[in-house]
């Protein structure tokens, strides 16, 4: 059985969240504020389990980070445990997109008074805010960014960024002029089941041409900023301050790790990365 006790400490949210739109906005900032996004045992050779119980041993128990499908499966199971109606989606992600990329990200669909909305705790390029599922609607997020949803030709639905890409993993969509409305992922509504989330799950653990099998990528989100580490080099935007550079001590890559992300690896652990 979830403990949603034990999550809402973990994501440091004194009390429930109210089951309408102001409360889910609170719980997914809550959760991108405290779990990081990261994808360390893929390039540790282990595999990524993203049933309820699994996730939430790794990522409340053990107090590490996950990618997409062990966030939002998460974020699944305490919504359900709040009684709220909520359902997986799965979308393509155009940054770094060199063709069309597969449907390999996963984001949840909320039911709230029979209005639908968008959220999404396991996106770990940028902060993108609660959103209701409607055309044309803009939300803004804490470091400033705008976000924009619009339908799409085919009927599906794409999801854009106008914001500094220094608040970003450093990753952009191709043919971007680096102003205005940036395409981040595009989704459609259609029923998810497990079994598709197990293949995408798969082929992000696994694939060579997968992001999280070529990198390792670490990030979180700052209250008005945004923290990526990406292999050594690494990136913090807050209150409108940047730092960046590159990490060439292992010693130095593992308190980042801990200080800024809260994971904590043994030594032999980071050598094992392969990034020094």
């Amino acid at each position: 059985m979830f403990d949603l006790d034990a999550y809402l400490a973990r994501i440091e949210l004194p009390a429930r969240p109210t089951r309408d739109a102001a409360g889910l906005a609170r719980l997914q900032l809550a959760h991108r504020l405290t779990i990081p996004f990261e994808n360390l045992d893929v390039r540790l050779g282990r595999g990524i389990a993203i049933d309820g119980e699994s996730v939430a041993a790794k990522l409340v128990g053990s107090r590490r980070g996950g990618y997409c499908f062990e966030h939002n499966r998460l974020l699944l199971d305490a919504l359900d445990a709040l009684e709220m109606a909520a359902r997986p989606l799965l979308a393509r992600v155009w940054l770094g997109a060199e063709a069309t990329p597969p449907r390999n990200h996963a984001l949840s669909l909320v039911t709230i008074d029979g209005a639908e909305w968008i959220a999404d705790t396991g996106f770990g390029a940028s902060y993108a805010p609660v959103m209701p599922l409607v055309a044309d609607q803009e939300a803004t997020a804490p470091d400033g960014a705008r976000f924009r949803l619009a339908r799409e030709e085919d009927g599906g639905w794409l999801l854009l960024r106008d914001g500094d890409p220094v608040s970003t993993d450093g990753r952009t969509a191709p043919g971007w002029n680096g102003t205005s409305w940036q395409p981040q992922y595009s989704f459609t509504t259609e029923a998810v089941h497990d079994s598709d989330l197990a293949m995408a799950n798969h082929w992000a653990m696994s694939a060579p041409s997968s992001r999280f099998t070529q990198r390792a990528v670490v990030s979180v989100v700052l209250p008005h900023g945004f923290a990526a580490l990406t292999d050594r080099r690494y990136r913090r935007r807050a209150a409108g301050n940047t730092a960046e550079g590159e990490i060439t001590d292992p010693r130095v890559y593992r308190m980042r790790l801990s200080l800024m992300f809260g994971i904590d690896l043994a030594k032999e652990e980071v050598a094992a990365l392969g990034l020094f």
